[in-house]
């Protein structure tokens, strides 16, 4: 009797056990009937139909991610590189992950694979480096659009290392070298380069300053020159007018000869005083009339004098 009872205890286990089902929150489940889909449930408590009814499938609803194993790409410029990466991907129709393919984990990492390798080949060593987010985004488009079949949704897509072979290393460094080389040569032109053009502005501006100073020179010196003919014009404008006023005085003529007179011995001396030679007059006739003549000259000046002081 007691075999009896636990016999259809445990069949009593069995019937509840493929009856009730309680789904966690981070899953859904597929169902089928007599191997037929039937539906998806989601999180919670469900109740299926015993021996008619079974789960074929769990799937994990939240964000996976999956590692995408290293492998060698070549790229436009025949570089070798070695690249991974990891796809972040999330199931959003549960039925076409179960049956639109048969491991889509599996069918991502081979799909990103070969995505990589195409994407790679299109650019080269540089480029890869330098549009390595534009590179990110075109994987994921492309494994996004071949996904969407298999009920998936490819969120991300980021590249872990691209890590050229050690030829490809070697090379770069030898073309880093003559690059720095290149900077390095390229640097001390255009220092030279801008050094000769500052001397040559140099030596061109000093010219112009200089042809600058000489020429306000010239022109110091020029209104200086003018200035002082000026002064001189004046001057004996200013003296001549004083002795056209002297002469029209009473006796000023005569004052003017006496004058003359003076300053002909005056210079005749100094031509006897610088002689070698002795130097004679003419004759003595002409040393006498020379002499008559002064005293002619001196008469009138002395007897206008002698007037002036009557009258005073």
């Amino acid at each position: 009797m007691l075999t009896y009872f636990t016999i259809l205890f445990i069949i009593a286990l069995l019937v509840l056990y493929n009856t009730v089902v309680i789904v966690p929150m981070r899953e859904t489940i597929v169902v089928e009937r007599l191997g037929k889909f039937k539906d998806v449930y989601g999180p919670g408590f469900h109740i299926l139909v015993p021996f008619f009814d079974r789960i074929a499938y769990r799937h994990e609803i939240r964000e996976q991610v999956l590692d995408i194993p290293s492998q060698m790409c070549i790229t436009n410029d025949n570089m070798q590189v070695e690249v991974d990466g990891l796809v972040y991907l999330k199931v959003t129709d549960p039925k076409k992950a179960s049956y639109g393919i048969g491991n889509y984990s599996n069918a991502s990492v081979n799909l990103a694979q070969t995505t990589m390798r195409s994407e790679v080949g299109k650019l080269t060593l540089s480029r890869i480096f330098s549009e390595r987010e534009t590179l990110n985004d075109k994987i994921v488009k492309e494994i996004d659009l071949a996904s969407d079949p298999w009920g998936i949704k490819v969120l991300r897509y980021e590249i872990k290392n691209i890590a050229p072979s050690k030829h490809v290393i070697a090379t770069l460094e030898l073309q880093m070298e003559a690059e720095r080389g290149k900077r390095a040569e390229i640097t001390l032109a255009t220092a030279k380069k801008e050094s000769q053009i500052l001397l040559s502005e140099g030596q061109r501006q000093e010219a112009i300053n200089f042809s600058e100073g000489e020429k306000q020179k010239k022109i110091n010196l020029a209104k200086g020159k003018a200035k002082e003919i000026e002064l001189l014009a004046t001057a004996t404008a200013e003296g001549s007018k004083v002795v056209a006023e002297a002469i029209n005085k009473p006796g000023g003529n005569q004052a003017v000869k006496m004058q003359l007179v003076e300053q002909y011995i005056n210079e005749i001396g100094k031509v006897y005083q610088g002689a070698k030679v002795s130097i004679l007059p003419e004759g003595m006739a002409n040393i006498k009339g020379f002499f008559e003549g002064t005293n002619q000259l001196l008469n009138p000046i002395k007897n206008s004098n002698n007037q002036t002081r009557g009258g005073q």
